[in-house]
């Protein structure tokens, strides 16, 4: 039987910093507010030359770089973003061709937050029935570009950023990835287009803290495995007021948790591969450990991933 695993990872950050300071000097809130309500000191901003693509082929490059895969070994293309330019071509399409990656399926996926879970689950599945050996997977967003920057209550909560694995094929398992929506929930996150980002706050905070446990505890039982057999937890970025509950009804220590939303802000589909590569980067996600990965997003769509790392 074919498993799939983690084989890179790599991630970009634009170089511009947006404080919550220079926000209260055209917005009237503050740094406490800001920091009290969700837990965020700054997040990143996408220069004029920078874009969901740019950011995207940054990001799988180094991916690509990090697991000494060719580009001719990888064989299906993701990219899971909701802020992307253009229809079509797709932003996979255009990483595929930047990267001088052969012909191969190339697509990308729209599940809000939940996309870069979703794209995993795609990709495993793609491995494990044999159809490809490796799969480059990015999530990369530009959502300072879709928020009304006159809503405080939804302005401050986002950054840019793209991060990315390559997922490949190994004879032990090393990612498992479970998937689900509730489409009576459509309501609660929305972005049309040609319109900015709009969230019931209330009711995302009460789906989010219910549905990450209980899609946790379904993943890991599914695997034989308990809380304490994690070694790492990568929630999605979202507010530390969903994180930190979160992981307290879960009963995973704060010492277990990656947090990386007060320097970056929720880069919607890329901040669970940012945070990813980021610590796989400082040491601290080792070979052999376990980390699970959870997201939620407008749909309303949910996600968990858990990743064996390092397995062959």
């Amino acid at each position: 039987m074919m498993y799939a695993s983690i084989a890179g990872t790599g991630h970009y950050l634009p170089e511009r910093i947006l404080t919550n300071h220079e926000i209260t000097q055209t917005l009237d809130t503050s740094d406490e507010w800001i920091q009290d309500r969700v837990g965020i000191k700054e997040r990143r901003v996408a220069g004029e030359d920078e874009n969901v693509v740019s950011m995207a082929i940054a990001a799988g490059r180094k991916a690509l770089l990090s697991s000494q895969l060719n580009p001719e070994d990888i064989g299906l293309i993701i990219v899971a973003t909701c802020s992307q330019e253009a229809m079509f071509p797709s932003v996979a399409c255009l990483v595929q061709d930047a990267l001088k990656i052969p012909s191969c399926p190339a697509f990308d996926v729209q599940a809000a937050c939940t996309g870069f879970i979703y794209a995993l689950g795609i990709a495993e599945q793609f491995i494990c029935t044999g159809a490809i050996k490796a799969a480059l997977i990015i999530g990369s967003e530009t959502m300072t570009r879709v928020v009304d920057w006159q809503d405080r209550s939804t302005c401050v909560l986002f950054g840019d950023g793209a991060g990315a694995f390559v997922v490949k094929a190994s004879t032990t398992p090393g990612l498992v990835a479970k998937l689900g929506a509730d489409g009576a929930l459509s309501d609660i996150m929305i972005l049309k287009k040609k319109a900015f980002f709009q969230m019931d706050g209330k009711k995302v905070f009460r789906f989010a803290v219910s549905r990450l446990e209980q899609a946790a505890r379904a993943c890991l039982t599914e695997q034989g495995l308990t809380v304490a057999d994690l070694d790492w937890f990568i929630p999605h970025q979202a507010n530390l007021r969903i994180i930190e509950p979160s992981a307290e009804k879960l009963g995973i220590p704060k010492e277990k948790v990656i947090v990386t939303l007060p320097q970056q802000g929720n880069t919607s589909t890329a901040c669970i591969p940012i945070a990813f590569d980021m610590a796989v980067a400082d040491q601290r996600i080792q070979p052999g450990q376990r980390v699970l990965l959870e997201a939620i997003g407008g749909g309303a769509t949910w996600g968990t991933a858990l990743i064996h790392y390092g397995q062959a």
